[in-house]
């Protein structure tokens, strides 16, 4: 069961195969079993790479699984195209393309199972990048909005600056006009005098403007704090937007981008093993000795070779002798008096018609 189905995978003639020795049947059924096993690879990688897109498993399963019957016809097409001539250069020559073909699946196959195998160290590479995209995406949104919440702190200190200053006038006041009343500065008279009534005026009045700037500028800085709080709170709602489409910075473009960063030694090792995979049907066939399966598929193809290209000689020599004939015929018929006279009849009618339509013709006109 298992020898017949890898003859399937191997591309040969199982009909011919049942006729050759057991060492060519298994020579095949080895072969098929690289073409198989290479493409059971390529299936499981390209599930593991299709599922860090879709993440789904359903999804990554049933293209990797198309994936897998790709290059399962595409390595079969290669061997089973490969023919054994006993002339090793012209082999090579001749699998030169499918050899090229076979390092691009290579490199397709072995990128997703890297990926696979170095996913802890891409993902530590993976979070010290999101970590810098996220420092960076908090000051780009924050370029957007410190200037406008910087000008409103700045005006809200300008406000309460005012009100120190007021204040500070007040107290200087209130300083005087007391040092007045005790009499240790200005006229240095105990008592409250005219002069003290006149300082006490100016601090009063100094002091209702303290207290209906403190009642202005409050409200004042009370609309400014809540325009910066409203600021603050479309900047966090902005980083909270933003900041799902970091999280989900792992795509298949990010973690092939992060395998790069790593050591390419092991990865270069890995990707020579899949080559060696994907290529070891095709070196094994050009390799390989012509055998008896190979020779048995010579003759027959130059059986039919042959068959066809007498084929085809005998329909030219058909062809050939049958215009010959028709020649021969036509040149007796040209000497018949019988046919000439017969066709110069029909001509002679055929210019009188003529005639007869053009006069007709011609007279019409006229009349």
């Amino acid at each position: 069961m298992f020898k017949n189905f890898f003859w399937m995978c191997s591309g040969a003639d199982t009909d011919i195969l049942k006729t050759c020795s057991k060492a060519e049947q298994i020579k095949y059924a080895g072969i098929g079993g690289t073409v198989f096993f290479t493409a059971l690879m390529a299936s499981i990688a390209s599930s593991y790479a299709l599922f860090t897109v879709f993440d789904n498993y359903f999804t990554a399963i049933f293209f990797g699984l198309i994936w897998g019957l790709l290059i399962f016809n595409l390595d079969r097409f290669i061997v089973s195209t490969i023919k054994k001539q006993n002339h090793k250069w012209r082999e090579l020559w001749q699998a030169t393309p499918r050899i090229i073909l076979a390092v691009i699946i290579a490199v397709v196959i072995s990128k997703p199972l890297e990926m696979k195998i170095f996913e802890k160290e891409i993902n530590q590479v993976l979070l010290t990048k999101k970590n810098d995209l996220t420092l960076a995406n908090k000051n780009q949104i924050a370029t957007q909005f410190t200037p406008e919440i910087d000008k409103l702190q700045t005006e809200i200190n300008g406000l309460k600056n005012e009100i120190d200053l007021k204040e500070e006038t007040t107290n200087n006041l209130y300083e005087t006009y007391i040092a007045e009343a005790e009499g240790r500065k200005g006229t240095k008279i105990l008592g409250k005098g005219p002069v003290y009534k006149e300082k006490r005026e100016k601090h009063d009045a100094a002091l209702a403007e303290l207290q209906q700037a403190k009642i202005e500028n409050k409200e004042k800085i009370s609309t400014k704090e809540t325009q910066i709080a409203s600021l603050v709170a479309l900047q966090k709602k902005q980083e909270q937007i933003t900041q799902p489409i970091i999280d989900g910075f792992d795509g298949l473009m990010a973690r092939i981008n992060a395998l790069e960063e790593l050591p390419w030694l092991p990865s270069f090792f890995i990707f020579l093993l899949f080559l060696a995979i994907e290529t070891s049907p095709i070196f094994a066939k050009i390799i390989s000795p012509q055998g008896e399966y190979d020779l048995k598929l010579q003759d027959i193809e130059s059986s039919v070779k042959s068959w066809v290209f007498q084929k085809e000689e005998q329909r030219a020599m058909v062809l050939a002798t049958d215009r010959e004939v028709n020649q021969n015929i036509y040149n007796d018929l040209a000497e018949e008096d019988e046919l000439y006279n017969y066709k110069k009849q029909k001509a002679r009618e055929l210019l009188q018609q003529q005639a007869d339509a053009f006069y007709k013709s011609q007279k019409k006109m006229i009349s």
